[in-house]
C-alpha cells in the first residue's frame, strides 16, 4: 500500500501550517515555470505533508498571476495524493455567514486570464469535471470542521471570477438569483482543473468572509472587513489542516472515485504522434500512464 502525501494551498491569511515536523522549505523547480513560493514540507502523525502558500509569503500575486500550472506540477513531483484547497469567498447565501466554512462541490468558472490545461496542441486530453472535487476527501474535511467546532456547510457552487475587482451589484444578483451560485472567489479555477488533470484527489475548503455585494444589509464588499473576518478564518483554517492527518490516515488506497486514474481514457493523441518538447513537460503528470502503458 502507498504512502498518503497531504497536499494544501493556503489563500488568503493562511501562510503556514502548525504542528508540523521536520519542516522544512523546499525549491522545486517545474517545466511550466516557477509556483507561487517554495513548498513548505514535514509530517503532522505520520502523514507527509506539502504545504503552498497560494499567493506567496506575503501575498504577492494576484489570482490572475498565480502560477497555478507550476503550483500543481510541483506538488505533484513531491508525490501528493490529496490536496485541499482552503481559500476567502464571497456569500450569496443568508446562512452561509460570514467566518462560516463550505466544503464547494461544484464550480461555475469565469476566468478568461488565465492557461487551465497542461494538455494542448500535439498531446491533447479530455479530462472529466461533472463531479470536479473529490467526495472522499471532502467529507474528511466536513468531519474534521466538524469536530473543531467550525460552522461548516457540506456542498455548494462555487463561481470562480476573474478579478482582481469584486462583483458589481448586478452581476453578484445574478450569480446568486439566476445562476444558483452559493460562494464566489477567485482562485479555485483552474486549481481544481489542473488538480484533476495531474490525477490528485482535490478538495476545496472556502472560508467565508463577506456577502459579496447582494445583502442589502451589508452593502458593498468592504476590504477592512474581510480582513477582519480573514483573521479568525485563518486560525480556524489552520487547525483543521492540522486535525487532517489524523483523519485520513498515512495508508493510501485508491480513491473510490477514480481521481488518481482521471487520465485512463482522457488522451486522445496516439503516443508516435505526440509533440516531444511537450511530452518531455508532462513528464510528471504522465508518470502513472506511462509506466503502465
Amino acid at each position: 500500500m502507498n504512502a498518503r502525501v497531504l497536499g494544501v494551498i493556503g489563500g488568503s491569511g493562511v501562510y503556514e501550517i502548525n504542528g508540523l515536523q521536520d519542516a522544512e522549505w523546499q525549491t522545486v523547480d517545474t517545466p511550466w515555470g516557477s509556483p507561487s513560493d517554495q513548498i513548505l514540507t514535514g509530517e503532522i502523525n505520520g502523514v507527509k505533508m506539502a504545504f503552498l502558500p497560494r499567493h506567496g509569503r506575503g501575498h504577492t500575486l494576484s489570482p490572475s498571476t498565480v502560477p497555478y500550472r507550476a503550483n500543481i506540477d510541483a506538488l505533484k513531483r513531491l508525490g501528493v495524493s490529496d490536496l485541499v484547497s482552503v481559500s476567502a469567498c464571497g456569500s450569496f447565501r443568508e446562512e452561509m455567514a460570514p467566518g462560516d466554512f463550505v466544503i464547494v462541490d461544484q464550480f461555475i468558472d469565469r476566468t478568461f486570464a488565465r492557461e487551465k490545461s497542461f494538455f494542448g496542441s500535439g498531446c491533447v486530453a479530455h479530462v472529466s469535471m461533472a463531479y470536479p472535487t473529490c467526495a472522499r476527501l471532502s467529507k474528511a474535511c466536513f468531519d474534521v470542521a466538524n469536530d473543531a467546532g467550525i460552522p461548516v456547510h457540506f456542498g455548494g457552487t462555487y463561481l470562480a471570477m476573474e478579478g482582481p475587482q469584486f462583483s458589481t451589484l448586478a452581476e453578484s444578483r445574478m450569480y446568486r438569483e439566476s445562476w444558483g451560485a452559493d460562494v464566489i472567489g477567485m482562485t479555485n479555477m483552474p486549481e481544481a482543473k489542473l488538480a484533476r488533470e495531474a490525477e490528485i484527489c482535490y478538495a476545496s475548503v472556502a472560508m467565508v468572509t463577506d456577502y459579496d455585494s447582494w445583502h442589502p444589509e451589508h452593502g458593498e464588499v468592504d476590504v477592512t472587513e474581510i480582513i477582519k473576518v480573514l483573521t479568525g478564518n485563518a486560525d480556524k483554517g489552520r487547525d483543521l489542516v492540522r486535525r487532517l492527518p489524523e483523519k485520513l490516515g498515512s495508508d493510501l488506497s485508491a480513491c473510490p472515485h477514480g481521481c488518481d486514474r482521471a487520465l485512463d481514457f482522457a488522451i486522445l493523441t496516439a503516443p508516435d504522434k505526440r509533440d516531444p518538447d511537450l511530452s518531455l513537460k508532462l513528464d510528471a503528470i504522465l508518470k502513472r500512464v506511462l509506466e503502465s502503458a
